[in-house]
């Protein structure tokens, strides 16, 4: 795991980076896709909102983590193989993840729209059709306890440790929550109007994220794996963490962004048409 700012203000920044980060994980957009197809049927009041309350459920779980390892803090030691098995394990899920949804996309019907591929979904199984907003926090909640949430989250909170008391733990946990809450929450308002809308422009946009998630996780793993091997990228990259959460943000926000956009502009042929 990465040395964290040594400033209060700087790791906060960057908590709340990691949150908007955390929140376009390939795991969070396929599961708030699923659950927003489902209650688009079951309970259409609630599926808008599927994102937010996936967000919620899953921060309520960072910030007790956060508080339960600041009380621990001064007497606990991180063990040497956390950092080596922690990242062999993210850079193998991202590449896992940008594979398979790669794999979606040239495999998609042509009529149809291209849903987001994650991995724990499929051990959370017909949770993903939860139709209460309490059900789909708890979803939330469940993916939260993994290893790379936990192991982040332990992190900025030992780190916050140094600056305070659990306060200051407190406070990052509710950034990287309300960071989630941001791209989560918009994620799940987009995918309720790709429902909405049958279109080619709905079609295309759908493609563009699911290839550009696929792409960044890809380039992400391949990025750690290079830190791992090449003492040189490792010395290189240290202390650029915030950057580098910031371009993935951006890269992705913007296609993100950009789809959003196709999904609004006018398209008469479809119109017309009806395809």
């Amino acid at each position: 795991m990465e040395a964290l700012p040594d400033n209060l203000f700087s790791l906060s920044l960057l908590v709340f980076v990691l949150g908007l980060k955390h929140g376009f994980d390939a795991d969070h957009l396929a599961t708030i896709d699923g659950l927003t197809r489902f209650n688009s049927r079951a309970n259409p009041r609630i599926a808008r909102f599927c994102g937010a309350l996936f967000s919620l459920g899953h921060g309520a779980v960072v910030i007790a983590i956060a508080l339960a390892v600041s009380a621990f803090a001064r007497r606990w030691q991180t063990p040497g193989w956390l950092e080596w098995f922690g990242a062999w394990v993210s850079i193998g899920f991202l590449a896992a993840l940008g594979l398979l949804n790669i794999h979606a996309v040239l495999r998609a019907d042509p009529t149809q729209l291209v849903r987001s591929v994650g991995l724990k979904g499929r051990f959370i199984g017909r949770l993903t059709t939860a139709a209460s907003p309490g059900l789909v926090a708890l979803v939330g909640a469940l993916f939260a306890l993994s290893f790379d949430t936990i192991s982040q989250t332990a992190l900025f909170a030992v780190t916050a440790s140094q600056f305070g008391d659990w306060r200051d733990a407190l406070v990052l946990g509710v950034l990287f929550m309300l960071g989630m809450l941001v791209t989560d929450g918009i994620n799940g308002l987009w995918i309720s109007r790709l429902i909405r809308r049958a279109d080619q422009i709905a079609l295309i946009a759908s493609r563009v994220m699911s290839l550009v998630v696929g792409s960044v996780s890809l380039l992400v793993a391949a990025f750690g794996f290079a830190r791992l091997m090449l003492p040189s990228i490792a010395a290189w990259s240290e202390g650029k963490e915030l950057v580098f959460g910031g371009v993935v943000v951006a890269v992705i926000g913007g296609s993100f962004l950009f789809a959003v956009w196709l999904t609004r502009a006018a398209s008469p042929l479809a119109v017309t048409t009806g395809d």
